[in-house]
Parts: structure tokens; sequence; C-alpha cells
């Protein structure tokens, strides 16, 4: 099987473990959607981030996937994910073969944030949206499962410690710092879409992804 093939089986059965119809999640509580960009390249599975706009009230600067609130006018999460990275970065809708939707989590400010998987094109190029966008770049997703320029602080996050990576951009020599939310992200889809053990803890049970996040999520609806 090829390599896009196996990982979109492994993630597409983590999937299909997705249930939340059971969960006590409050209709008023805000929506978000983010989209998990992969690509492949000379055979190399990788994947999309962007900097955030210095002139954006909140988390200016911070590396994060392309993503936003949800608008009256989605359809469901997936299609608020399609929208913010076509607003954002340029990225057609049609242009994004969704593989995945995976556990939501509730970030510090409160957002219901569902993650969705998506395959996109080598040969992608931006369309920046300046206002919210400074900059978009690639990176092998195998980085987020290197004990290298990895670091665990023990600060809880989503689930387990706060984990941070640094990578410094071979094609422009920026250093950029992947923490928080937007680490754990990666680090779920690498071990799971690569089926590869993290040299580190990561604070969530590879046997058993769902259950873990699933209790995470209980437990901030219940600090709610």
């Amino acid at each position: 099987m090829e390599l896009k093939e196996r990982v979109t089986a492994a993630l597409r059965s983590l999937s299909g473990k997705v249930e939340l119809s059971r969960l006590p999640i409050p209709k008023s509580l805000p929506k978000a959607s983010v989209l998990i960009p992969l690509l492949l390249q000379d055979g190399e599975l990788r994947l999309l981030l962007t900097v955030r706009s210095i002139h954006l009230s909140h988390h200016a600067g911070e590396v994060c996937f392309p993503g936003g609130k949800c608008e009256s006018s989605d359809r469901d999460d997936v299609h608020t994910a399609l929208r913010e990275a076509e607003e954002e970065i340029g990225l057609p809708a049609d242009a994004a073969q969704v593989i995945a939707t995976l556990f939501p989590v509730i970030n510090k400010a409160g957002l219901l944030i569902t993650p969705v998987v998506a395959f996109i094109q080598s040969s992608f190029r931006p369309s920046i949206n300046p206002q919210e966008v400074s900059e978009v770049f690639t990176l092998p997703l195998d980085f987020f499962t290197r004990a290298d320029h990895h670091s665990g602080y023990p600060v809880p996050s989503v689930f387990g410690p706060t984990h941070s990576f640094m990578y410094t951009d071979p094609a422009s020599g920026r250093v950029h710092q992947i923490w928080g939310l937007t680490a754990a992200l990666a680090i779920t889809v690498a071990a799971i879409g690569l089926q590869k053990t993290p040299e580190f803890q990561t604070g969530f049970d590879l046997e058993d992804p769902v259950s873990t996040f699933r209790s995470a999520l209980q437990r901030r609806l219940s600090k709610l």
C-alpha cells in the first residue's frame, strides 16, 4: 500500500470512532474548525502551517493551522475549515481531499475546535491574506515524532504536557516555534497517520487515542 493510502486508512479509522452524541456539549458553545493540510513531496509526507499576522488581536505571530470560527452559513465543521483555508491562504475547497475529521477539543478560550485532515497537491501555491496570515511553510510530518528540537513543559494542555518544537525553515532561514494545541494536533496526526511512536511522552494513549481525547473533552466540559 502506498504512503498516502496507508495514512488515509489510519486516520479514517480514527475518524470513524469519533462519537459526540452522548457527550453533554452545550449548543451555546462557540465552534471553530482547523484544516490540517498534508501533501506528498518527493515521496515525503509534509504538513502545511501558517504564521498568524502580527496585526491580529489574538495570538499574533503564532504558528497555527488555517481555520477559524464557524459562521451561520457554514454547512458543517468541514465547510468551516475549508472556507477559512480559502480565505486565509487561497486554497480552493475543491483542491482539498478531506480524509478525516478528528475528535474535537476545547481550547483555553472556550472554543470547541474540530480538526479536519485533508490532502492537498504539492503544486499548491498559497495566496496569502495579509490581514490574517504573514507566512506559509511546510515541514516533514515525521518531525513531530522526533525528540530533536522538542520540549515538553509540565503545564496542562489539551492532553498531557504542553509540547513545543523549534523548526528552522531551510527555504527562508526563519525559526518557528510550534507549540500548544497546534503541536498537540500535529503530534496526533503524525503518530496515528505514520503509525510511529514518538520519541517523547505524548500524554495520550497511542493504542486508544480516542478515549484520551474524549476524557479531555469531558474534563473541559465539566469546568464550563
